[in-house]
């Protein structure tokens, strides 16, 4: 086993109480502002971002970083809500589509100004541009270093673990719109 240093040690634990701090911050947001779960609105997010606001479960669930099954339990939850819906692939019987509805496109709307606001508060406005920048940089590192480690094992076993490069400036293609120009 490689002996980490103890700075190491102490930049990962910052990085990790951080990481679950600000996931819970935005999480109590997005529930006392608009009354749905982080997972909720990271499955609307991904929907309103795709073309014609509907995606295949495999591909939603790769994009997301969620397993099939935990996926598809959560659409499950949100076809009951009126927020999605989901309809088999003509193309292929084992495939699903699944698409935001009228009622989602709404909910996530809501949503997105109290989340956006919550972002800027907790990450964005805590950090100047240059330490933004870099965070992004630092981050890309880190999910190329998992991309290469899950080619070395094969596709499916890094299945659902969202391991897609990020490249300089995608944040701002990827991120989520805003309300206003919607």
């Amino acid at each position: 086993m490689p002996t980490v240093p103890e700075s190491s040690w102490d930049a990962w634990h910052a990085f990790h109480v951080m990481r679950r701090r600000l996931d819970r911050a935005l999480e109590t947001r997005l529930q006392s502002g608009s009354s749905i779960s982080g997972a909720d609105y990271e499955t609307l997010i991904a929907l309103q971002r795709s073309p014609d606001r509907q995606l295949r479960m495999k591909e939603l669930a790769v994009g997301m970083g969620w397993e099939k099954s935990r996926l598809s339990h959560q659409v499950a939850r949100m076809e009951k809500r009126g927020l999605v819906e989901r309809a088999q692939c003509e193309t292929d019987a084992r495939g699903a589509w699944v698409s935001m509805t009228t009622e989602g496109r709404r909910t996530v709307l809501a949503a997105m100004r109290g989340h956006n606001a919550a972002l800027s508060r907790y990450f964005f406005d805590a950090l100047d541009p240059a330490e933004v920048a870099e965070f992004g940089r630092l981050s890309g590192k880190i999910h190329d270093a998992i991309r290469a480690a899950c080619d070395g094992v094969g596709a499916d076993a890094c299945e659902g673990t969202g391991t897609r490069s990020v490249e300089p400036g995608s944040a701002r293609r990827t991120a989520p719109p805003d309300p206003a120009r919607v």
